[in-house]
């Protein structure tokens, strides 16, 4: 049986099959943390009786462990209801387990009359001017590493130092359901201590714990460029930090503290 064009199939409002799509390049058994870090940005903005007069500025995630490619079901619960901003936790969890990840979301009401918007940057180079870039070498043949198109602007994944990567998802969040522009985001998202690598892949691990991305504007398009760089102390402590961008210029960045050893 193939495995479905998808990252998840959604089996009941909360709970979700993970597919083939969401391997990661370290583990047979475990999701890239994009997938799942998206699914959780989408059940903030979908969960009963979410306003629809408000947008997500910000999101962090604490990866507990790593995610199973197993069932999963996740939780919302809101925290603080303003007039202006709430702040809601969402959960991932395996079913009948403790969560593997979660994040916290801080969303802000949008104005009908806002005041200019101001260009905070350059646009990056088209990634249709940009041939795609192969993966590094993974020991499967399906997973987040085919799910993804990736093109490079400067670096490569077997480069070492800062990153300019172009993404597209190949495949929908959800079986049968339209991609999300925070789908687009979240999915990229992760990527960024990837893309920006200054060690080894083969003599060093350096698995982030967490990722944390604001947002000023949701992007437009199918692409996400995610322009990186990592940093990383001799005690084992890195940051990954990026600049996010649609083809329209900069909507955001990202962060991810690095756990940094070696294999």
């Amino acid at each position: 049986m193939t495995a479905p064009e998808a990252f998840f199939e959604r089996l009941s409002e909360n709970r979700f099959a993970s597919t083939e799509h969401t391997r990661g390049p370290w583990d047979a058994s475990s999701q890239h943390a994009g997938p799942p870090a998206a699914l959780l940005g989408r059940a903030v903005e979908e969960r009963p009786g979410a306003r629809t007069d408000m947008r997500l500025a910000r999101i962090t995630f604490e990866i507990v462990r790593p995610v199973p490619i197993r069932p999963l079901e996740v939780a919302t619960t809101v925290l603080r209801a303003g007039r202006s901003v709430e702040v809601v936790e969402a959960t991932l969890a395996p079913e009948g387990e403790a969560p593997v990840m979660m994040a916290r979301a801080l969303r802000i009401r949008t104005t009908e009359d806002p005041g200019p918007a101001v260009a905070e940057g350059p646009q990056q180079p088209s990634p249709g001017q940009t041939a795609a870039t192969p993966f590094f070498d993974v020991p499967w043949d399906i997973g987040y590493h085919t799910a993804m198109d990736t093109r490079f602007t400067e670096g490569a994944f077997m480069d070492r130092g800062p990153g300019t990567c172009w993404m597209r998802m190949r495949v929908p969040l959800v079986a049968g359901e339209e991609i999300r522009p925070l789908d687009r985001v979240l999915v990229a998202a992760d990527s960024g201590n990837g893309i920006s690598n200054v060690l080894d892949f083969n003599q060093h691990v350096f698995i982030n714990a967490d990722l944390t991305v604001h947002l000023h504007r949701h992007p437009v398009g199918e692409w996400v460029c995610v322009e990186a760089r990592t940093s990383v102390d001799a005690a084992g402590i890195g940051l990954a930090d990026a600049q996010l961008h649609d083809e329209k210029g900069p909507i955001g960045r990202s962060a991810q503290s690095l756990f940094v050893a070696p294999r």
